[in-house]
């Protein structure tokens, strides 16, 4: 029973935000392609090996993500007990872990079409090189911005057998979602990561956040605003981006107090809302 309380602290599966976060652009991705006209039994089964999908791949990143980080770990107080820094799990049980998870994942993956197989392997480089951006760059939360969004684009190939202009419009505007999100979660750290010489664009932006959040959220915005007007969704989808836009402006950047950490973490989750709140937005303006 140890072991098990381990494993899902180690995959952080107690803590659904980081797996829903991974889902919601897949989630999009369906959404923008499917035609609901249709049956809805394969969309709703999709959305099903999406959601595993993210649940093992944020799983298996969490461990690589820690044996890449656990000497960095093991000098932040939020990060020091963690099973691999504290060194409850060694890093070849870790290692182990990862590999049947990504295991479990390929099982899934092949159940698309071609093209959204050979898309979600080219991925993985970025999957698993992300955690050691840090270190070299302020921009770490860009590259987990292409690497977390990129399922927006395998939503959209694996019913479409294709990749055209629309994804990417909208995963364009979904990397600097996650760039503000993932900035807002930073500011926990942000003394610790300066300490020891972590990179961070909690840091770089430190002395202004607030231009650089709204910056990040209106181009997120925007994009959903492009992608309703070529889509030509009906007017309930605009109407719900001013939803949007009110959690978008007030719960994220109005409400924000980059000094308290539980404020900062609070915020950050609450972009599970936001991701819910898109999703719905383009089921209502297709249907």
């Amino acid at each position: 029973m140890n072991q098990i309380n381990l494993f899902i602290e180690l995959t952080r599966l107690k803590k659904p935000i980081g797996y829903m976060l991974l889902f919601w652009p897949c989630a999009w991705g369906l959404t923008i392609a499917y035609n609901f006209s249709n049956e809805k039994i394969t969309y709703i089964f999709y959305l099903a090996l999406f959601l595993a999908g993210a649940i093992l791949m944020r799983s298996a990143g969490c461990i690589i993500n820690d044996i890449a980080d656990r000497k960095f770990d093991k000098q932040v107080s939020r990060t020091k007990n963690r099973p691999i820094a504290s060194g409850k799990i060694s890093v070849t049980l870790a290692l182990f872990y990862s590999m049947v998870l990504c295991f479990l994942a390929l099982l899934i993956l092949i159940q698309f079409n071609y093209l959204t197989i050979i898309l979600a392997l080219g991925s993985m480089p970025l999957a698993f090189t992300y955690p050691l951006m840090k270190r070299y760059t302020y921009w770490p939360q860009l590259f987990l911005g292409i690497t977390f969004n990129y399922g927006l684009i395998l939503g959209w190939s694996s019913f479409t057998s294709e990749v055209n202009i629309l994804p990417f419009i909208l995963y364009f505007g979904a990397i600097f979602w996650t760039l503000g999100y993932d900035t807002i979660y930073g500011f926990q750290d942000i003394k610790d990561d300066e300490i020891i010489g972590l990179k961070s664009t909690s840091i770089k932006f430190k002395s202004n956040p607030y231009f650089f959040l709204k910056l990040c959220f209106s181009i997120f915005l925007l994009s959903l605003i492009i992608i309703g007007f070529q889509m030509s969704l009906n007017k309930f989808y605009f109407v719900s981006l001013l939803l949007i836009a009110f959690q978008i402006y007030y719960n994220q950047i109005f409400k924000l107090n980059v000094k308290n950490a539980d404020k900062c973490l609070q915020i950050f989750k609450s972009n599970n809302i936001l991701g819910f709140l898109v999703f719905l937005a383009i089921i209502i303006g297709k249907i």
